[in-house]
Order: structure tokens, then sequence, then C-alpha cells
């Protein structure tokens, strides 16, 4: 008679190996996913657009392409009314409705004067 212990022991000893192999494995992609977020992988796309480009991604939805306004209000001539101090402020921190921190730091300043810029 055959023992049948043994196909046991061998599917068991394979499922460990498997699983050490795909756990290994998944350290790696965690490492890598931990140095994407702390900013040592890649830069990423928005980081390197001009205002122009950031406006039509990310404001244009709500204060139209053309800044004519729509969900959010018009900022064609909004220099008129906000120093640039006021319009970063608002930018950064949000009003309203708008939420804050949709523009990155970098691009913070190269936004606002974009924005107080704009003319009706």
């Amino acid at each position: 008679m055959k023992n049948p212990l043994i196909p046991f022991l061998l599917i068991l000893i394979l499922g460990i190996g498997l699983m050490f192999m795909l756990s290994f494995k998944g350290l790696g992609d965690a490492k890598d996913l931990a140095s994407e977020k702390s900013g040592k992988g890649e830069k990423t796309e928005e980081a390197s657009k001009n205002p122009e480009d950031i406006y039509a991604s990310t404001c244009a939805g709500c204060h139209g392409a053309g800044a004519e306004g729509g969900v959010g209000p018009e900022l064609n001539g909004v220099g008129d009314h906000l120093s640039l101090d006021e319009v970063k402020n608002v930018i950064a921190n949000g009003r309203g409705q708008m939420p804050p921190n949709l523009v990155g730091d970098a691009e913070l300043d190269g936004m606002a004067e974009y924005i107080h810029g704009l003319k009706k």
C-alpha cells in the first residue's frame, strides 16, 4: 500500500515555497511604491507644465476654458479687485466650494501670476 501522506507533503512544501516567493516580490513592490510616494520616483507630469496647461487641466472645468465662469466664478479681471497675494491665498487654501491644494507649491506662484493677469 502506498503512503498517501507523500503527495500532501509535496503540495504543502510547494505551497509554502510559492507563498514565500510571492511575499518577497510583494516586499519589493512595496518599497517601489513607497519611494514613488516620497518623491524619489519620477517627477509628476503636472510639475513640468506651464500655467496655461495647469489651468486647462485643473481649473477650466469649473471656471471655463476662457476663464469666463461656469460652476465657479469668472476669473477674467480678477486682478482688478484682488491683489496677487489674495489670488495666491485663494489658490492655495480654496474659497467657497473651491477645494484647497489643487495646484502644487512649485506651481503656485506661476498660477497666481497667470490668473491675476487675466484681463476682461
